[in-house]
């Protein structure tokens, strides 16, 4: 399959429940018809068509979670009003579109989305925009197949987790670029400029984790978490990783999961487990439970940022902050930062 910066309608991954989805987009759709809510005589036609800018002088673009809204804010700069549909804390692979979210999905200009399943209840309601003449843009196209891990559960999708790897997430701002080009020629220049930005500084992110983790004995490289969203960051940064549940939240642990992890983390004496601020941590109780009954005490570290990042104005409440964030508390937890 050709991985291009924009996908459409016959490209985005469907989820099991693609034919409900379909259905309540299309009744979503034909009422803001009728009422005339969706209708717009600028209407893009596709991704080779450019925008309208707005009363203010802007593009409007949407980005489905707050990490790819971090890198389309940083790339365009001040030449589009970029707006978030997945609130802080929620969690995309549980998420639905309500219908004031499809009404701002028909006002926009463009839509860009992580992709890879990520927003799996939504995908199709996603693809069913681009036929309304808006691009919906995966901005995890342009990388390479080989760089992408795979979900063990489900091969039919990636492991969409690739915030996780900083270097692998800078890239991302390259595709963005293009298709910023694509909606504004006039600012093509300023946007390649900020992607060449982006990706240095994510670049150099990797340098200062590499150096604040060089410190963990590689018996405590183990990171465990509420569900298995750190495997990009365990390959960038050398850590084996294990999640409680898998890939995708959606998915649920057994008490033979559960009891093999426990035993697992009794035997190699790991001092520490995480939580995730979008993840209840009942399973994770459960493991530190199992193993005080195995005579090993383990504690619970500072909460990771996973599916979501902090609330706006929070040192997580950007991607860099949210990745130094984990970064630290993953050391503090492990035994590096020293």
């Amino acid at each position: 399959m050709n991985r291009s910066v924009c996908y459409y309608s016959h490209m985005l991954q469907r989820s099991n429940l693609a034919l409900f989805f379909r259905s309540v987009f299309s009744i979503l759709i034909l009422s803001c018809i009728g009422t005339g809510c969706g209708d717009r005589s600028d209407a893009l036609s596709g991704s080779n068509a450019t925008a309208s800018p707005n009363a203010n002088g802007k593009i409007t673009v949407l980005a489905t979670t707050r990490m790819v809204a971090d890198v389309v804010a940083n790339v365009v700069g001040e030449h589009a009003n970029v707006i978030t549909l997945i609130p802080a804390g929620a969690d995309p692979h549980l998420w639905t579109p309500t219908r004031s979210d499809i009404l701002q999905l028909l006002e926009a200009d463009a839509l860009f989305m992580n992709g890879l399943g990520l927003e799996g209840r939504a995908g199709e309601a996603f693809s069913r925009v681009s036929n309304s003449g808006r691009p919906v843009c995966v901005i995890t196209g342009g990388i390479p197949e080989k760089d992408l891990l795979q979900d063990p559960s489900n091969t039919a999708h990636p492991d969409p987790h690739v915030w996780m790897d900083p270097q692998l997430w800078g890239t991302t701002a390259h595709q963005v670029a293009e298709a910023l080009a694509t909606l504004d020629p006039a600012h093509a220049a300023e946007f390649k400029a900020n992607a060449t930005k982006y990706a240095a500084e994510a670049n150099a992110l990797v340098e200062a984790i590499t150096a604040d983790l060089a410190n963990i004995s590689p018996s405590n490289r183990v990171l465990v978490s509420s569900h298995d969203a750190f495997g990009y960051f365990g390959k960038r940064f050398n850590f084996e990783v294990r999640g409680i549940q898998g890939i995708s939240t959606e998915s649920e642990a057994s008490v033979g999961d559960i009891e093999r992890l426990v035993a697992e983390i009794s035997e190699r004496k790991i001092p520490t487990v995480f939580v995730e601020t979008t993840v209840s941590d009942r399973t994770i109780r459960a493991v530190v439970d199992g193993c005080a009954a195995r005579d090993h005490t383990i504690k619970i570290g500072d909460a990771l940022y996973s599916d979501s990042m902090g609330a706006p104005g929070t040192p997580g409440g950007t991607w860099v902050g949210m990745i130094k964030h984990n970064a630290r508390s993953i050391g503090n937890g492990l035994g590096g930062n020293s």
